[in-house]
């Protein structure tokens, strides 16, 4: 199976994400022969970045877009486990300070960008800034417009020094999400990651998907490719699971920010309310491996922009 021809968004066509399957799966016959193709990919990543830090010539950088619940901290304990953390980092996007507001977009993503030998891993990203001000509408459409532009002469700025840039939304159905935000109600080790936002966000789903597929599609270059990961199984079964864990990222020891702490009285009424709106609701990384390997094993493209 080749992922990369598979899952990626060609320059120039119209993403339309109810046309993907988000639960696709792939074909392993066994949990064991998956643990198994896991490993083999993950010992060939682990070599595949001493060799990158090593000859100190290129970097990658991964873009990881998602909605909520859709598994980028997931993605990056599973997939980029296999990394030595010397040669890696992973940097998040949220919302923006005030000194960073003061600033054009952009400026606050260039500095993490990947040095020669380096790989990062962008935890949402700059794609924030035609995604959520979009949504929300904090800027209107020429200005959306004009900062993808921005984006793409962004991102064939870094490819043509040398670095691979890898773009990844993992695509998750509206019922898979409701069903995580269900699991994380129910975790103690988890609970902390469920807040009244998720739901308020969750009513904007057809908005966000509208503005992912615009961003995706007037974005995905050939120096700077888009692929759509379908991910809504991999929670449930191995068969999507599998692939995630041999892609390159530290690996972190698991914390429980809440582990051994009391629940209030008002804590259980958030779950309560938070269950309420689950039932009355209608509505792991998938194939990373080989889609790594694929991707990382070529050197970076000279700009085309």
């Amino acid at each position: 199976m080749d992922y990369r021809k598979k899952f990626r968004v060609d320059p120039g066509d119209k993403l339309r994400l109810n046309k993907l399957d988000p639960a696709y799966k792939d074909e392993h016959a066994s949990e064991a022969e998956a643990k198994q193709e896991t490993e083999r990919f993950r010992e060939k990543l682990a070599h595949q970045q001493a060799l990158l830090y090593a000859e100190h010539k290129h970097s990658i950088l991964v873009v990881l877009q998602a909605l909520d619940a859709g598994g980028k901290d997931g993605t990056i304990k599973h997939v980029f486990g296999a990394l030595n953390p010397q040669g890696a980092h992973v940097a998040g996007f949220k919302q923006p300070s005030a000194a960073e507001l003061a600033h054009d977009f952009l400026w606050r993503v260039h500095p993490h960008a990947p040095a020669r030998g380096e790989i990062a891993i962008f935890n949402r990203s700059h794609y924030e800034d035609v995604l959520v001000t979009r949504v929300h509408k904090l800027i209107d459409k020429p200005t959306w417009t004009a900062r993808c532009q921005r984006i793409r002469d962004f991102e064939a700025l870094i490819a043509a020094n040398g670095t691979t840039v890898l773009k990844f939304f993992l695509h998750i159905s509206k019922e898979e999400q409701l069903a995580r935000f269900a699991q994380r109600l129910d975790d103690p080790a988890r609970n902390w990651k469920i807040s009244e936002s998720d739901y308020s966000e969750r009513a904007l789903w057809d908005d966000y998907i509208e503005a992912f597929e615009d961003a995706i599609s007037a974005t995905s270059a050939r120096e700077a490719p888009w692929y759509v990961i379908p991910i809504s199984r991999c929670r449930r079964s191995w068969r999507t699971r599998w692939p995630s864990s041999a892609s390159p990222s530290r690996r972190r020891r698991s914390t429980s920010p809440t582990s051994g702490a009391s629940i209030t009285p008002r804590s259980r009424r958030k779950k309560a309310a938070a269950r309420r709106r689950n039932r009355a609701d209608p509505g792991c990384v998938s194939q990373f491996e080989n889609l790594a390997i694929d991707t990382c094993s070529h050197r970076p493209r000279p700009s085309y922009a």
